[in-house]
């Protein structure tokens, strides 16, 4: 069985770039790393020589720069990032979890619009995989 790497903290910076654009070399990763705060060039190359080893990434060696693409995708690493504070902070429970979320961030009236619908869509899921396990009784 292949193991599984969590990103550290590091990593995922550097992923949250790859995810932006598809690609980049780590000049490009670098600058974009640098402008937020200090960093040194050699410790991005480290960094992905490492994720490359982990499998987070692929390099493209067929150009003199190397370009680095996400081997893992955003939307799985934020469900599984996501579900490891579900379990570990708010013991499972999401409205502890989307409590915290509302008093801690600003939501603007277009954000609340869409959590509005997107908790009916969950409703409606709920309910359509209720009457499904009603059905098989």
């Amino acid at each position: 069985m292949k193991k599984v790497y969590k990103p550290t903290a590091a990593e995922l910076e550097i992923l949250s770039v790859i995810w932006e654009r598809e690609t980049a070399t780590v000049r490009e990763i670098f600058e974009v790393i640098g402008a937020r705060k200090p960093t040194i060039y050699t410790t991005v190359l480290k960094t992905l020589q490492i994720m490359d080893e982990k499998e987070l990434v692929e390099r493209d060696k067929t150009n003199r720069a190397h370009v680095y693409r996400a081997k893992i995708k955003q939307s799985d690493t934020g469900k599984q990032m996501l579900q490891d504070v579900l379990h570990k902070i708010f013991g499972g429970s999401a409205l502890k979890l989307v409590q915290q979320v509302l008093e801690t961030e600003t939501t603007s009236a277009d954000e609340m619009k869409k959590i509005r619908k997107m908790i009916k869509e969950a409703e409606k899921q709920t309910a359509k995989q209720t009457i499904k396990k009603e059905n098989k009784k």
